[in-house]
């Protein structure tokens, strides 16, 4: 990951809207939220909400699809994993006795937390 890419994604959860949208979607897994269900978890009015994702939007940090008349967002993992990478690349100065925590692959779709 390039710094300009990390430090937009840094910026983008630099929100406390944002990064409990982002945890949210984490949280649910690969299977995602819809906006209305994000937005009733996160009690935002619908125009507050679309204003953040545009910006989680714009670091790759989520990604959306909409099926019929709902929009389903889905936490970019990939993104998400790339930049814990990026911060702990260097963890502890290269001591081998470093362990940086492990990437979060996603629930699969269907399962229970």
């Amino acid at each position: 990951m390039e710094t300009k890419t990390a430090l937009s994604a840094l910026s983008a959860l630099s929100h406390e809207s944002r990064l409990a949208a982002f945890r949210q979607l984490v949280q649910a897994g690969p299977d995602g939220l819809s906006v209305g269900e994000l937005r009733e978890r996160l009690a935002l009015p619908p125009a507050t909400l679309t204003a953040h994702l545009n910006i989680l939007r714009a670091a790759a940090l989520v990604h959306d699809q909409r099926e019929g008349r709902v929009i389903r967002v889905r936490a970019n993992y990939l993104q998400m994993n790339a930049l814990l990478a990026y911060l702990t690349e260097n963890c502890c100065g290269g001591v081998d006795s470093c362990t940086p925590a492990a990437t979060c692959p996603p629930r699969p779709t269907g399962a229970m937390p």
